[in-house]
């Protein structure tokens, strides 16, 4: 049996956590307004060391909060 190498692990592997500048292309905001909506209490944060992690699953929570429908 032939074992498959995988090039990129990190491109096969869906992330959970990611960086301020990288929630900022998810959320397709500026890393300036993540960090005031992080700093504002809007989406929680994980500190690890010096880094601010954002959960994917609270990202998309904030996503469906702020969901609205155009009303005439």
């Amino acid at each position: 049996m032939k074992t498959q190498r995988i090039s990129n692990p990190s491109q096969k592997l869906n992330k959970r956590l990611y960086s301020i500048p990288e929630a900022g292309q998810y959320l397709g905001r500026t890393v300036w307004s993540v960090r005031e909506m992080v700093y504002a209490g809007k989406i929680p944060y994980i500190r690890d060391g010096r880094r601010m992690l954002l959960d994917i699953h609270d990202m998309d929570a904030w996503i469906e909060e702020n969901r609205t429908r155009y009303s005439y």
